[in-house]
């Protein structure tokens, strides 16, 4: 039964992180994984897991609980305790958290003024229970309304299902070292990934300190593998970090120059190339200026900076801090990418672009200006694909889609072309 007094204990430490977090993404537009890491050190990984989940839930479902939160709201409340009343209901109906300890935890994270309001509301929620969800149109509600459309031009009907993918908690995927084995508990995908359930800490899984794997989405070891690199090609990685991709060439045998602008992603990607054991010369550079030191290659792989609404399984923040006219911007940033990597191609050379968004503008889009550069779309052949050949699309590139393989849990977003350079 709960409380109908609401009671302010001190608050504990896995609901005032996850306050936090929420509070950091929706009011001052910073990065889930950014507000992770400033949290206070002294919080256990635990519960900044735990928290990490909280917020994430909240995040993924944010319309369709504010529609169930909103009949017992008779005035709105500030933008902090509407947060604390988000997380409440995120427990309650979608983590399946006991009602008193969701409603006690919520009262103790607002100001006492506010503690009668959220006790109320989050008796009424848990009172409704799951059945406060049911009706509502959720694929619209979660989903802003920008991007809503633009899904339902590109894709149809298939907007509804994209929507629906991203409120499930993606699995972790695992890219194995040459010779490597999985470790136990995961399942092998069509494409040579393997994958494990939501919530595997991929520090736990044996082999991890020895270099035998590393994390990459299924869909996101796909443009690598399109390139084809050979051994002792010469090849670079632009805009590499955290370095997926870059120990991807470096393993099929390949000398990498691996070109990142940003000095702490250039550190994580060192540090993922030493925990692996491969070895790639690493470039702080903007990609879309470096001259190469003088050199022209044999191939080129370029996953391009984009909005990232194709990882919005992973990063449920994603819809709440871009903005439809970040798409033209980053399409342009993309567009000046590629024409620097036409130039640092070999007569021809291979290029693969590829950016983890399913707007259209960063995607598709670009095979007309490629062609302007001097590069000649080589298309995707569907065995270069098992189990895949429903993402290629007209142009034989490459879309997949957080709906793709749905029995097995998903995949993000990606496109990704393939072109010779003239």
């Amino acid at each position: 039964m709960v409380r109908s007094r609401p009671t302010q204990a001190a608050p504990q430490p896995t609901r005032s992180a996850a306050y936090a977090l929420l509070n950091a993404v929706l009011m001052k537009h910073r990065a889930l994984e950014e507000a992770l890491d400033s949290l206070p050190k002294g919080i256990e990984p635990r519960d900044k897991a735990a928290a990490h989940r909280i917020a994430a839930a909240a995040l993924r479902r944010y319309g369709s609980l504010d529609a169930v939160l909103e009949p017992w709201l008779r005035r709105n409340p500030p933008d902090e305790v509407r947060n604390a009343l988000r997380l409440g209901a995120a427990e309650i109906l979608l983590l399946g958290t006991p009602a008193h300890a969701a409603v006690n935890g919520t009262v103790g994270l607002v100001p006492k003024p506010f503690a009668g309001l959220v006790n109320a509301v989050l008796r009424r929620v848990a009172e409704a229970g799951e059945a406060a969800l049911e009706g509502l149109d959720a694929e619209r509600l979660d989903t802003p309304g920008w991007l809503y459309s633009a899904w339902q031009q590109a894709y149809g009907t298939g907007v509804r299902s994209i929507a629906a993918a991203h409120w499930v908690e993606a699995p972790l995927d695992l890219t194995l070292a040459p010779g490597a084995t999985a470790p136990e508990g995961g399942t092998a995908l069509p494409n040579g990934s393997w994958r494990y359930p939501a919530g595997t800490r991929v520090t736990d899984l044996a082999g991890f300190a020895e270099g035998a794997f590393w994390v990459q989405d299924a869909a996101a070891s796909l443009p690598a593998r399109l390139l084809g690199v050979q051994p002792g090609e010469l090849v670079a990685d632009l805009c590499a970090a955290p370095g997926g991709k870059t120990a991807q060439l470096a393993a099929a045998g390949a000398t990498v120059v691996a070109v990142e602008r940003e000095a702490r992603r250039l550190d994580r990607l060192r540090e993922n190339l030493a925990r692996l054991r491969l070895t790639a010369q690493v470039v702080e550079a903007d990609a879309a200026e470096w001259d190469g030191a003088g050199q022209r290659f044999d191939a080129i792989l370029l996953d391009a900076p984009c909005t990232a609404t194709g990882t919005i399984r992973r990063h449920p923040d994603v819809p709440h801090l871009k903005r439809f006219k970040d798409i033209a911007t980053l399409a342009a940033a993309q567009r000046r990418l590629l024409l620097n990597a036409t130039r640092l191609l070999k007569p021809g050379g291979r290029l693969v672009f590829a950016t983890c968004s399913l707007q259209p503008e960063e995607g598709e889009a670009h095979l007309a200006s490629a062609g302007e550069f001097g590069l000649a779309h080589h298309p995707i052949l569907p065995t270069e694909l098992p189990g895949l050949a429903h993402a290629l699309n007209r142009e034989r590139s490459l879309r997949t889609r957080p709906d793709y393989w749905p029995e097995q849990g998903g995949m993000d977003g990606f496109f990704a072309a393939r072109f010779v350079k003239n």
